[in-house]
Formats: structure tokens, sequence, C-alpha cells
């Protein structure tokens, strides 16, 4: 079947085709006459055929048949054939092909054209499929038409050099120069080009940065005469004079001046001439105040200047477009810790809680969150719990948790830092962290003075609602432990702050009515048997009368769950009666329990990915998250390395001697209570919960009981989870030398050692990412493994890509013999672009007597 004579008539057979497997059929059939018609010599068909291929092409099927054709048009001398064919070029190829290699002749013979449009062809075919090799090989073409006379060919060129120092950053030294020459130019086109090529080739190399800083004058004049000019048809935008270019500048001049107070100083009076006659109106106007708002943020601006960028943002807070208000939000929060001037706008931000778009609100709740301070903690604690009542499922557990920070952080007294935890538990009791849990118990352990008030709290809330899980399991675990606290002073009961009367038997009547509660769960069941033998005891300390008779009401409870189908419950019921037939060692075994150490409270980053003031990078703190080792370091080579070999599983093999990573996992400290009976081997049940410790651990939440835990070293970062703590400010800032072990590829990372003089060999190690230029790394993947005599414990890492102007971090901890020399292999993965980089470094930049704690 002859082919249809042209492209018209193709489209209009295409469309007639009434299923798609007559369209198929159609494509196959043309598809096989267009590769016949390729045999003949025929330029005017093949001109025509090639027509048809792309818009075959178009139409997503098979078409890479026809890229010799498309050489061979732009090979001919009409130029026509030489648009078709470059356009088949740019279609068909791609950076990756080989037949690329064919075409660079083809460009090269094109750029030294006569005609300037046939120039044109072969610069916009070059700056669209140049490959690395080719980029080399054309870079002196590039570099001499950036000189050219004709302004239509210098702003080709100069995209193309984008194109080559992208492919080849180290070429950026051949068009330095050149790259000045075009910041002079007075058009346009020109001029957006050039600023674009200065920009990229900073953004590449920071010392190049020093050679552009002289221009930074030149760029506020032009800057100026955009700003200033009147009414220009041919760049008039929505009344604005190119805002395009004006916003190229910017962030050019946002890049010389980062770092820099003479460049900054000579930028800040453009740039409050930009942020104050610019219409705010119309969203071009918009754009251009953004752009601004970054550049006075990000250069060494006057403290002037800053505010008038912050209340900038704070205007587009009140805007109706929610593009632009999101904008706003997300700026304030990259600087709402370093800049007061924030605080004034604290009301809309909060009223953009009650927004209608999820993604208004979940970054106004961030912002939110770094706005807490000493100063006005109890005003937005009470705000975040009125949101916290109404607030998305999705939101509640990061809110509580962040809640729950800025309570423990900032509270004014004990007393509110109860209170406020107590309403959390109240209102999204089932969207609560254990380690919230944890550190309310802690709390509760070591205010003696409010116990018998947070008991009787816990037990009107309680009594009005068992459906909040978390609330449930933190009164049972008090009133177990504390509820002699209401029994003491009086025989009948305690009058309490609201004047209400807590008997025994009422306290027995809300446990038995929790432990049969629909909402009771099998860890809650536990937590209340457990709850009620503690109660018997503390009934007889507190010489109740009616102590006989309740104790034998909880042994009734007891006994019927010893045939439980569950087996955990059925255990502790047994364990709990016969202890009540061992006289005074039930005493022992169901004392009050020692007040847990009070310690910084491991609490991981929210869903929405930040901590309390999200936004700081003190490049001072350092906490230990893992926790302290209450032993010394050990000093022995542990033999137990068996196959696991760090280094050999993640690098293979190497000269150096054999690294690893050891293990150490915490001794349990709970002993198992059948060892009272001498069965010292009884083991847990399989399916118990991680926080149904047995009988003497007194079903202390899973995040009180591991809060001092070290991760495994073996645990990968994916295990670990996305919740790993970022940095937190310790109470006490201490100067802390950082070590630089990677800087390149526009990533750099610092070891920040600390060492605790009274457990010698023990290093924590801040580990700090940072992009050094204005793009995002992501998937990032730190790797580290040291000698077989020390051993490495890691946690996650905050975040694994790593976006300008924020720095991620990663804790580990190295325990190695003391006076230890440590040495680390690293590995570092990342996505840079499209490009994925992997590099492996040794590092033993730190002091000898480090273990030693010098």
């Amino acid at each position: 079947m002859p082919g249809y004579y042209n492209l018209k008539a193709l489209i209009k057979a295409i469309r007639s085709c009434k299923t798609l497997a007559d369209e198929r059929s159609l494509i196959r059939k043309e598809s096989a006459a267009i590769r016949t018609a390729f045999k003949d010599e025929d330029s005017f068909s093949r001109h025509n055929n090639i027509a048809k291929l792309l818009y075959i092409h178009m139409l997503g099927y098979p078409a890479h048949f026809g890229q010799i054709e498309c050489l061979k048009l732009v090979a001919s001398p009409r130029f026509s054939d030489k648009r078709l064919g470059y356009l088949g070029i740019m279609l068909l190829l791609d950076e990756n092909q080989e037949v690329l290699t064919l075409v660079t002749n083809s460009l090269k013979n094109d750029m030294n054209h006569s005609n300037m449009y046939a120039v044109g062809l072969a610069l916009c075919t070059f700056a669209n499929i140049s490959s690395e090799e080719m980029s080399r090989d054309l870079c002196n073409e590039i570099e001499k038409l950036l000189g050219s006379s004709n302004t239509y060919i210098r702003k080709k060129s100069a995209l193309c050099a984008l194109r080559v120092i992208r492919k080849v950053p180290e070429l950026v030294d051949h068009f330095l120069d050149k790259a000045k020459g075009l910041l002079h130019d007075r058009n346009h086109g020109v001029l957006l080009a050039g600023v674009t090529l200065v920009t990229e080739m900073c953004r590449l190399d920071r010392g190049v940065c020093d050679a552009f800083r002289k221009t930074v004058s030149l760029l506020v004049k032009h800057l100026k005469a955009l700003v200033t000019t009147g009414y220009s048809p041919e760049h008039d935008v929505n009344g604005i004079t190119d805002p395009f270019l004006q916003v190229k500048i910017l962030r050019l001049l946002r890049v010389l001046g980062s770092g820099n107070a003479e460049a900054s100083e000579a930028m800040n009076d453009i740039l409050a001439q930009v942020a104050t006659n610019t219409d705010s109106s119309k969203n071009v106007g918009n754009a251009i105040l953004y752009e601004a708002v970054l550049t006075i943020l990000e250069i060494e601006a006057d403290s002037g200047l800053r505010v008038m960028a912050i209340n900038i943002l704070g205007k587009f807070l009140g805007n109706r477009d929610n593009n632009i208000r999101y904008v706003a939000l997300n700026t304030l929060n990259q600087v709402a810790v370093t800049e007061n001037a924030v605080q004034r706008h604290r009301d809309v931000v909060l009223s953009c809680l009650a927004d209608g778009d999820v993604s208004i609100r979940r970054r106004a709740l961030e912002l939110s969150y770094a706005l807490i301070n000493e100063q006005n903690v109890k005003a937005l604690m009470r705000e975040l719990l009125s949101f916290l009542e109404v607030a998305d499922n999705e939101f509640k557990l990061g809110l509580t948790t962040q809640i729950c920070l800025a309570a423990e952080r900032y509270a004014p007294d004990k007393r509110w830092h109860i209170d406020t935890m107590l309403r959390v538990l109240q209102v999204a009791g089932n969207h609560v962290r254990d380690e919230v849990m944890s550190s309310f118990i802690r709390l509760v352990c070591h205010t003696v003075e409010l116990q018998s008030y947070t008991v009787s709290r816990l037990f009107r809330a309680l009594q009005a609602d068992v459906s909040q899980e978390s609330l449930t399991l933190v009164a049972v675990w008090i009133l177990g432990e504390f509820g002699d606290s209401v029994l003491q002073s009086s025989s009948n009961g305690i009058m309490t702050d609201n004047s209400e009367e807590i008997s025994d038997v009422e306290v027995l009547d809300l446990l038995e009515m929790v432990i049969k509660s629909p909402y009771a769960n099998s860890l809650i069941r536990q937590y209340t048997l457990t709850a009620l033998s503690k109660f018997a005891i503390r009934l007889g300390e507190a010489s109740s009368p009616n102590a006989a008779n309740q104790v034998e009401r909880i042994r009734d409870i007891l006994s019927k769950y010893s045939e439980s189908q569950d087996l955990e419950l059925q255990q502790r019921s047994v364990e709990f009666e016969a202890l009540f037939t061992k006289g005074d060692l039930v005493n022992g075994v169901l004392e009050h329990m020692p007040a847990p150490e009070i310690r910084a409270t491991i609490m991981g980053t929210v869903s929405e990915k930040r901590n309390v003031g999200s936004t700081r990078t003190d490049t001072d703190s350092l906490v230990d998250l893992m926790g302290d080792d209450t032993q010394g370091p050990t000093t022995e080579t542990t033999s137990s390395v068996n196959a696991h070999d760090l280094l050999a599983d993640i690098f293979g093999g190497s000269s150096d001697p054999a690294p690893s990573a050891v293990s150490s996992k915490p001794a349990n400290p709970v002993n198992d209570i059948m060892s009272l009976f001498g069965n010292s081997d009884s083991a847990r049940s399989p399916g118990q919960g991680p926080g149904s410790a047995v009988a003497n651990s007194a079903d202390l939440p899973s995040g009180l009981l591991a809060s001092g835990s070290a991760m495994p070293s073996g645990t990968s970062q994916q295990q670990a989870g996305k919740d790993a703590p970022k940095e937190v400010p310790t109470q006490a800032k201490s100067t802390l030398q950082q070590y630089t072990a990677y800087e390149k590829n526009d990533l750099k990372i610092t070891l920040t050692p600390k060492v605790n003089p009274s457990q010698p060999g023990m290093v924590q190690i801040l580990v700090r990412f940072t992009a050094t230029a204005s793009v995002t790394l992501e998937n990032v993947n730190f790797q580290a493994a040291v000698p077989k005599t020390q051993q490495l414990q890691m946690l996650a890492m905050s975040n694994a890509n790593v976006a300008p102007g924020t720095v991620e971090s990663q804790q580990m901890r190295i325990i190695a013999p003391p006076g230890a020399q440590i040495r680390l292999r690293l590995r570092i993965t990342f996505q840079h672009g499209s490009q994925s980089i992997q590099e492996q470094v040794d590092f033993s930049a730190f002091p000898a007597n480090l273990t030693q704690g010098g």
C-alpha cells in the first residue's frame, strides 16, 4: 500500500479512524511505506516523509528509524530541510544516543554558517541535546559566538554556554570574560541570558563569585533603570517593565551578596526601592517582591531592610491567592527563629489555621511551632489546643508532639505544664506518641507536690472518657503508682481542689470499669491488672478502713483473668495472685518505683518533618539523643563479630584492617517476675506489646523504658524510620569544634565530636549536612564503619533531602578503648540534579586524645 502523499492527508486519515485498532493499523502501514521511501534519494520525498514521521512520533508510536534521515536533511543546503532535520534530531535523539556523535560535525559547520538563522538552528539543537562529549567538542565554537555582533546569536549562544557548564562544570573558566561582556549588553534578551549564565556559573563554582562581585554596581544600575523607567511597550507586563529580567537580576544579587558585606551594602538602596515601588496588586509585582524579600533575607542587609522584608511577607498572608499565602508561610518559617519581626504577624498566621486549604493549614502549623517562645507560650498553647480539637487526624500526631515539646521547653511552671499535658491527653489521646506519655510520667514522678492534684485530675478525666487510649494508659499507671496520695489525708477520702471527694471504692470502680470497657485492648488490661495489684498495697499503706474488703475485691478481679485466652493477661493474673500469698514479699515487689532519670525527651520529628523552632540550625548545640550509658565503655574487643563485618558488607574488600560496627544492645533492666518463684527462664509472651513490661516494671510506657536505649549499629536508616530526631538545643551551649569530612559536589559534611569527661572512650558525634549551592540534594545516604576494636551506633538522618539554607543532621556514638584513635570510613551517596553521586572517604582528623576525654 503506498503511503499518503503529504502530512495533511495523513492527519485527515488518522482522524477518520473510528477505533484505536484502525489507527494502529493505519500507522503501521504508513510507517512501512515511509521506511520503503527512505531508500530513494529524493530530497522532497524525504522532507515529506520526515514531517509525517514526526507527527507519528508525537502520537506515541515508534519513529526511531528516521534518525539517520534527519541527519541527511540537516546536510541539505535548503533552510527548510535544515529546520525540519534539526527538529527531528531534537525529537528523536537524546544525549544518550550513539548516533549523536554524527551530529557534531553538522552542528559545527552550521555554527559557522553565513545565515544567522541557520546558526540559530544549530545553537538551539545543541542547547537541547548536547552530551558531555559534544559540549567539550563544541565549547570553543560556543565561546566564539558569545562575542558575535548579532544579538540573536549572542542570546542563543549564552544559553548554549549554560548547557555546557552544566554538563562539564570545569569549563566554566572558558566563559568568564565573555559572560562579563554580556552583562554590559543593552538588549534585554541578551542581558537576561547573560544574567542566567552568570548565576549558574556562581552556583557551580563559588570561587567565581569573587570575580563577578565587581559587577554588582552594574547590575544595580540595570535594575534601577527597570524600576524607574516609564512605560515601555516592548517589555511591559501588566504595567511593570520586564519583570523576568528583574527577577533574574535579583537572584544574581542574592548569590553575590550572600556572605559579603561590601556587596550587600551596594545593593541595599535598590532593594529598598524595589520593595517600596513595586505594585503588589498584580501577580507579576508579587513575584518581584518575593524575589526581593528572598534577596534581602539572604544577604548582609541592615535590620530595617530585613523588617521591611518580613512585613512584605506578612502582607502576602492577607492575599486571597492561596499560592501567595503558601509562599509567604513557607518563607517566614525559614526565618522565624532568627527574625523577631515575624512575631508581629502571629495573629495572621494563627488565622491561617482555619483556612480551607490543607496545605495552608500545614504550613501555618509549622510556622506556629517556630514562633513559640517563653513570652508567648501560654497564648500560643491556647490557640494550638483549640486547633487540636478540630484538626484533621493527619495533623494530630505531630501537633500533640509539638505541643508537649513546647510545654516541656517553655513551661512557666510545673502546674501549667501538667494541665497542658492533661488537656492534650483528653482531646487527642488516640494520637499521642509513647514518648509523650513517658515524659508526662517522668514529670509527675518528679513533681511530688502536685501528685495528688494530678491523680485527682486524671481520675475525673478518665471517669468522663475512657475512649482515649493514651489518657487511659497514663491514668491507670498513675492511679496504681500514686493512688495512695488521695487516700492518706482521710480515712474516708480527700477533698480535691474542686471540692470533690475521692474514695478507694470509687478508684476501684473506675479501674474495674476500664478493664471491662469495650475500648480496652490487651495492653490497657495489662496496665489495669498491674494497677489493681499495686493499689491493693497502697490501700494497706494508707491504712484504709476498707482495705481488707477492697483487697479481696481486687483478688476476685484478678482471678477472673487467670483463665483468659490472652496469655499475657493470664500470666499476670496468676503471678499477682501468687504474690498475694507470699506475705511481705508482695510489698517489696509492688512498692513505689524510683523516679525515672530526668533526661532530654527522645522525640522523633513530627509528621510535618519539623521540631519546635523548626528552622533552628544552632551550630553550637549538641544533645545526646541516644541516652547516657550507665556503664563505662568497654575496653575489650568484641569477639562476636561473626560474618557481619560492616565494612566488607557495605564497601567490599579493602587492604585496610577490617573495620566493624559492633551492636551494643543495653541489658534489659526488667527482671522477669517469675524469677521470684525460682523460674528464671520464664519468657514474656511473644505477642506482648512494647509497653507491657512485667509486674515490677509497673507498666511504664515503652518510651520511658527505652529512652536510654541506643540503636544497634547494624540498623539501617530506613529501619530507623522517618521520625529521627533533629538537632535539639541543649540548655547550656558549649563551643564544639567542627571537622570537615567531605566537601564536594555542592555537599558539605561536618563532624562535631563531644566527649563526656566522666565517660572516656565514648564519643558522641553530630553529623551536619549542608548544600553549598542553591540546589536541593536528594536521597542523601550517609554510612560509616569503624575498626573492629570500636563500636558504632547511628540514628537515622533527619531528612534525606538537603535543601539550600537548611542544615540536616545525624547522630552517631562511638565506643572505643580510651586513648584509641577514632578512624572512620564513610560512604556518601546522593542525587545531584540528574546525576547520581557516590563517594567513599577515610576520616581520621579527630585529635588522638579525644577518647581520653581531652
